[in-house]
């Protein structure tokens, strides 16, 4: 296609949306006409060379007024479609340019020797070309070759020149074969261009389909976060923000019947739905884990975990694998077990960062977590911040290909690590945003900041924000 519109993919749009076929044909049958314009105002003053050689001289001024009149009429349709919409008037163009090339062609004839002048093929050419390019029905293609033959054989009659009647049986039968054979590609286009038609809209059916099963299992997956951290002791507040509909990211702040304090998260490898039905399977089993143990080690409960998801990944037959970190929140320490990103803490009566790096395996690979995983203790005082991310923070890379890293995400913590949490999160991720070219990768981060203990029931409240994938 030569010449674009900036509507066109709209209109094409909305004539699939609706399944109008007749709307989508009379759009590039409109669109079409651009090409077919645009090779009559080129073509047709380039023919004129070809007068030159082999015509003679008392005829070239006149034919240079016939085909200058032929082109002005050309350029001057190519501007009006250009400028208008597609519409069922949107045919008489394709008419139009047809016969009046024709016209000229045949006029031609006339002051070559009539049905004796060779210059009858240019009227096949016409005729084929636009059977090629107009992707309208045979019937319109075969009243427009008429018309043409028509005018070949009337214009000849009207001013007639001597002629062998062998000549115009020749030119006749090679003209309606032109036809015929014009009308059948013609035809043949059409319908597969209403299958194609067909095919598309099945497929927007299809798309629509699974969009919607995408969006409910967004849905889905969202629900199953916590909406509001309720944790005494510990101020949290979490974002995440998926690469896709469905991510593989997850956490969790867990309360336990006995009192049992626990944040966890993971990350599975990709993203996607088969990634996060991975991830509800993952939060399913610590759920119930916890229920079933109230004061479950870290350690154990991922032992636990890693069970159910091997298994389950190998129904599934995917090779999908987890990062998980678990962390158990006491009044002075916090114990975690898991290999996941490091756990970066901002010491407040210092202001410095301490990486803790995780240890242990991925879940799902192998079959006993039993001598990979062990629970490790670090002490936490009042203020200190905990950091809990997935890599797509770190790896989120600039439109030169350099990534965030490591280094940049402990000086971002630190810089924000006194703001509360929930404003905390929020700055964190939009720096990243701003600094990478892409989302490539879900990205989470999760912030916990020990405050004095209470002693009733009070709560701090955080809701939890789950921003939309930008486009």
């Amino acid at each position: 296609m030569i010449f674009t519109n900036h509507n066109d993919k709209t209109d094409v749009t909305a004539a699939i949306n609706t399944n109008d076929f007749g709307t989508y044909q009379i759009g590039l049958v409109h669109d079409w006409l651009r090409t077919v314009t645009a090779l009559v105002f080129c073509l047709v003053p380039i023919f004129f060379l070809l007068d030159t050689i082999i015509l003679p001289g008392d005829n070239l001024a006149r034919f240079a007024i016939y085909r200058g009149i032929s082109t002005a009429l050309a350029l001057g349709q190519f501007l009006i479609i250009i400028n208008t919409p597609p519409s069922r008037f949107s045919y008489l163009h394709g008419y139009f340019a047809s016969t009046q090339v024709g016209a000229v062609i045949a006029m031609m004839t006339v002051y070559l020797g009539g049905f004796d002048s060779s210059y009858y093929v240019g009227l096949i050419l016409v005729m084929i070309g636009v059977s090629l390019v107009l992707p309208w029905r045979g019937k319109h293609t075969a009243i427009n070759a008429g018309i043409i033959i028509l005018m070949y054989v009337a214009f000849n009659l009207i001013w007639p020149q001597p002629y062998d009647q062998a000549s115009l049986v020749n030119n006749m039968f090679f003209l309606l074969g032109a036809a015929i054979i014009a009308v059948a590609i013609t035809e043949l286009r059409y319908r597969l261009i209403a299958n194609e038609f067909a095919l598309l809209v099945k497929l927007k059916e299809a798309r629509d389909s699974l969009w919607s099963e995408m969006e409910l299992a967004r849905d889905i997956q969202l629900t199953l976060l916590p909406r509001r951290l309720d944790v005494p002791g510990y101020e949290i507040a979490a974002t995440m923000q998926p690469a896709k509909e469905v991510g593989g990211d997850y956490y969790d702040v867990i309360t336990t019947a006995t009192g049992g304090r626990y944040v966890a998260i993971g990350d599975v490898a990709g993203h996607g739905l088969s990634a996060g039905l991975i991830m509800m399977m993952a939060q399913t089993s610590l759920m119930t884990v916890l229920k079933a143990n109230p004061d479950c080690p870290p350690a154990e409960a991922l032992k636990t975990i890693n069970s159910a998801l091997r298994e389950n990944v190998g129904r599934l037959g995917s090779h999908h694998y987890m990062t998980m970190t678990i962390l158990r929140l006491g009044d002075d320490h916090i114990e975690f077990a898991g290999h996941h990103q490091d756990i970066l803490i901002h010491k407040a009566d210092s202001g410095s960062v301490t990486v803790q790096p995780t240890s242990g395996t991925w879940l799902g690979i192998v079959d006993n977590l039993d001598g990979f995983v062990e629970t490790t203790r670090v002490p936490i005082t009042e203020n200190d911040v905990i950091m809990l991310y997935t890599d797509g923070l770190t790896e989120a890379s600039s439109d030169s290909g350099e990534m965030f890293g490591d280094g940049r995400l402990e000086r971002l913590f630190a810089r924000y690590a006194k703001t509360p949490p929930d404003n905390a999160t929020t700055t964190i991720l939009d720096e990243i945003r701003t600094f990478q070219a892409a989302q490539n990768d879900d990205m989470t981060v999760l912030l916990l900041r020990k405050t004095a203990e209470v002693v009733d029931d009070a709560a701090v409240w955080t809701v939890v924000e789950h921003k939309p994938r930008e486009a």
